[in-house]
């Protein structure tokens, strides 16, 4: 009888190396449908959950403004025709980028100013920047109003001085609503800021002045493109936050300084339009939307930035 012994080879570093790049490139297949929405059943909850309490009332709302108190796109039209509306829209976007703007400007160096002081000076500071944001809007709102009338202590000082004869006019205006929410939205631009500066390596700003860069050509063509992102996103927080403010307006502007979230409230409560002001409502989601979405354009390591630098 013959027996037949069949010797298996053993693997060589050639076929191991083979067989190894053949997994790595099974793993690295893109997945299939199935494998994709594998899991998907968690979100069910969470997806009742935003469309019951979140897409539910939008929809509402902006159904409201195109059938009340008849069909169509009246409500728009009047919000864009109507002069005085007209002067509420100017008004709201006027403070916000005037908000926005001297946000920015006290914010950064304060941010700046943070991130150079020694760690245990910068956290005391911060703590500062936070326990403002954190002490109540009202109280806040209320003692700008204390401070800024016409008998406030900042007239008062103003006049011992000899620097003004009169009073300032500085409360139920643009000024005074200006002033107020620019102290409020500080802390918004100081906490990106801060982080997005706390994150640059010294040794760029330092690459910066080894290759013959000025001081003010080192701070605006190296440290100021490397803070763009906290600048944006505080920016936008800014813009978008001021644009739906309602407390520090009504308490510190006037009646001839409306702005639109003081317009919706007024619609509602005073003349029972609904309709009218859905469609300001409306508007302030558009406008936050779109803002939004410039925002991702303009951030490069956004999907919506990557997408385009390509």
């Amino acid at each position: 009888m013959k027996m037949t012994v069949t010797a298996t080879r053993p693997s060589t570093p050639v076929g191991s190396a083979l067989g190894a790049a053949a997994k790595a490139a099974a793993m690295t297949q893109s997945p299939t449908l199935a494998q994709r929405w594998r899991g998907s059943g968690n979100l069910i909850p969470a997806l009742l959950f935003l469309g019951l309490f979140f897409l539910a009332p939008l929809i509402g709302l902006l159904l409201r403004g195109v059938l009340e108190p008849v069909p169509g796109l009246g409500n728009y039209e009047q919000l864009f025709a109507n002069s005085a509306y007209a002067r509420v829209l100017l008004n709201t976007f006027s403070v916000a980028g005037l908000v926005t703007l001297f946000s920015l400007l006290l914010g950064f160096p304060l941010a700046w100013a943070i991130t150079l002081v020694p760690r245990g000076w910068g956290r005391w500071i911060l703590n500062i920047v936070l326990l403002s944001m954190w002490t109540s809007l009202l109280a806040r709102t209320y003692s700008w109003l204390v401070l800024l009338q016409a008998s406030g202590v900042i007239n008062k000082v103003l006049m011992a001085m000899g620097i003004i004869d009169q009073p300032l006019e500085m409360v139920h205006n643009l000024t005074g609503v200006v002033i107020g929410m620019s102290y409020i939205m500080i802390p918004f631009i100081v906490l990106p800021l801060q982080a997005t500066m706390q994150a640059i390596d010294p040794m760029i700003l330092q690459a910066g002045s080894i290759c013959g860069a000025s001081p003010w050509t080192n701070f605006f063509r190296v440290f100021l493109p490397l803070c763009r992102p906290g600048l944006f996103s505080g920016g936008l927080m800014v813009f978008v936050m001021s644009l739906g403010y309602y407390v520090t307006p009504a308490l510190l502007g006037g009646a001839q300084n409306m702005m639109l979230p003081e317009f919706i409230i007024q619609q509602v409560q005073s003349f029972l339009n609904w309709g009218l002001a859905s469609a300001g409502a409306a508007l302030l989601i558009v406008i936050t939307l779109v803002l939004f979405y410039f925002y991702l354009k303009l951030q490069p390591e956004s999907p919506v930035g990557a997408s385009n630098a390509r």
